[in-house]
């Protein structure tokens, strides 16, 4: 448990610092059970990063072995009040997601973003691999990808042209196996329609543990399928050095 504390280093906004320290600090453990939807999914959020045992199933049954282990809090208070100095851009929390502790240009691992988005009972969120996830209760699709595949394990197939083509409009593929007539296919091309949100999260390499959070967005168009390549406007622009970056990554 205290080598995960350096699965936290990427934690860049004010919510997550707050309420982590919040988790692990003061006079004694919290009561879930008194916790809001979003403060236990915050929660949830933390003990997934630092507790990776199987035996370890539920939310109370991590926080009572974090709270076992006085070091380990320690530790991670230090570097979670360290961690404050590396808050550069603004942070728009998600509108239309209230119980989402998700903020907008802040960095997150995919356990985060399951955590977060409710994704599963156990405390360990479902094994994702893919950069697609569909999660019914939320009504949302969240993709998450990289944009420099020139290392990595990308095959031909898997390298898909995830670029941004302005501050405000991402080009994205689907995976391969995607038609335009296919139930996912016809769920992407009708998102507005159907009122269903779409959450980008992008990363520069493969190698990085930690997305930037791009916030949601709308379909503008599409061409081709198998993969159906969309242009998606976001809802918040790329702060000019996200973009730069993002545009070098893919030059």
């Amino acid at each position: 448990m205290l080598r995960a504390v350096g699965r936290l280093l990427h934690v860049d906004d004010d919510e997550r610092l707050t309420q982590y320290r919040r988790f692990v600090s003061g006079g004694g453990t919290v009561a879930v059970d008194e916790l809001s939807e979003r403060e236990r999914r915050s929660l949830r959020m933390l003990l997934a990063s630092m507790v990776t045992s199987a035996a370890v199933a539920s939310v109370p049954e991590a926080l009572g072995a974090l709270w076992s282990h006085g070091q380990v809090r320690s530790e991670l208070c230090e570097v979670l009040d360290a961690l404050g100095d590396q808050i550069d851009h603004l942070q728009p929390m998600l509108g239309a997601h209230a119980n989402v502790p998700l903020h907008v240009h802040a960095r997150y691992t995919r356990i985060e973003i399951q955590a977060a988005m409710n994704d599963g009972t156990s405390l360990r969120p479902p094994r994702w691999d893919s950069g697609v996830k569909w999660l019914p209760r939320e009504r949302t699709d969240v993709f998450a990808f990289t944009l420099d595949k020139t290392s990595g394990d990308f095959s031909p197939t898997t390298r898909y042209q995830d670029y941004a083509i302005s501050p405000e409009l991402i080009h994205w593929e689907s995976q391969s196996i995607t038609s335009l007539a296919s139930p996912t296919g016809q769920r992407y091309l009708s998102q507005q329609r159907d009122e269903t949100s779409v959450l980008l999260f992008a990363r520069l390499r493969s190698d990085h543990r930690a997305f930037w959070f791009l916030g949601p967005a709308t379909y503008v168009r599409h061409e081709g399928e198998r993969p159906i390549a969309i242009t998606w406007r976001l809802e918040h622009r790329l702060p000019a050095d996200l973009y730069t970056t993002f545009a070098a990554a893919v030059a």
